[in-house]
């Protein structure tokens, strides 16, 4: 895996979508019972994310019948992993810049 460069992503940084993201990121398809068991969110809160990261391009779902049965499965596209591994960067340096402060400054951001 060669490195990304860190890229913020508003789709990918939402509490929920990232969590789904990270949860998509090492494997290559996810059921969605699956996914919804592993948030812990309601088909309805699921449902809206994906069709969220879908419509951006980021995440494939594929419904297909099995045994009489509907099923749908979740994949990151391969620019939903470069913006999920691009977003997690940036995160990083954030954090990194901010741990990186030994003591806070004498003058606040909002002196007036």
């Amino acid at each position: 895996m060669s490195a990304v460069p860190a890229r913020f992503d508003e789709e990918v940084h939402a509490p929920l979508r990232l969590q789904l993201c990270s949860a998509l990121l090492p494997v290559r398809s996810a059921t969605f019972p699956a996914l919804r068991e592993a948030l812990g969110v309601s088909d309805s809160v699921l449902s809206k994310h994906l069709s969220r990261l879908q419509a951006v391009g980021y995440v494939a779902i594929d419904k297909r019948a099995v045994g009489g049965r509907s099923r749908t499965s979740a994949a990151l596209t391969e620019a939903g992993r470069v913006a999920v591994r691009g977003h997690l960067t940036a995160l990083r340096e954030i954090a990194a810049a901010a741990e990186a402060v030994e003591e806070p400054a004498q003058a606040t951001i909002l002196d007036r």
